[in-house]
């Protein structure tokens, strides 16, 4: 999947351009400490089980099975604004503080149907907050240095960061573009007479 493709996904399932400061600037580097991020292996576990509802494993992989959360851990701590981080992490309060509060119950402990209605009500809320306070909607990157300390500008809700991360760190990730994107290893063979039959996967590069 193309880089301006992904984008196009991601704006299209949230309804607002990906907010991701200089994420998609990143390149292959090596991997990370945990100890190194804002995030702890509690939070990561918690992550995941986030994104597995956003991206459930059906006949293809989840969010969980590609640890989206160890991506977003690394990705909000180097990429981040201060003000983005913070309207990450305290949404991530407010979600557990609302599994509490509406079930009962720590949202790892939700059932399917409890996580999924949740997450729906949150998406419907995140939508019109976006919208009410008029956050950008295109296709391209918002600028990390709108949101630097002291600015009046809006932030996104903090479930579109969420659902946003989710889909972005699954879809570059080794099992999101292997197993459920096509994938073939660039440099390959050019092949313009390719054969499509509809329904078929799109590709990853």
């Amino acid at each position: 999947m193309e880089r301006r493709e992904l984008l196009k996904l991601i704006a299209s399932a949230t309804g607002t351009a990906l907010f991701a400061g200089n994420v998609l600037a990143y390149t292959d580097v090596p991997a990370v400490p945990l100890s190194d991020t804002l995030f702890n292996e509690k939070d990561v576990a918690l992550l995941n089980e986030m994104g597995e509802v956003i991206i459930p494993q059906t006949d293809t992989p989840g969010a969980k099975a590609a640890n989206v959360g160890a991506t977003m851990a690394v990705l909000i701590t180097d990429c981040y604004t201060p003000l983005l981080q913070k309207t990450f992490l305290d949404g991530i309060k407010k979600i557990s503080l609302l599994s509490q509060s509406r079930f009962n119950k720590q949202f790892v402990q939700l059932t399917k149907q409890e996580r999924e209605a949740l997450f729906n009500d949150l998406d419907v809320e995140a939508k019109a907050a976006n919208l009410a306070n008029g956050v950008y909607q295109g296709v391209e990157t918002g600028k990390p240095s709108q949101w630097e300390p002291g600015t009046d500008e809006p932030t996104p809700h903090y479930f579109t960061l969420l659902k946003q991360l989710t889909l972005y760190c699954f879809f570059t990730s080794q099992v999101g573009a292997t197993k459920v994107l096509r994938y073939v290893a660039i440099p390959g063979r050019y092949d313009g007479a390719f054969p499509y039959k509809k329904g078929d996967k799109a590709w990853a590069t």
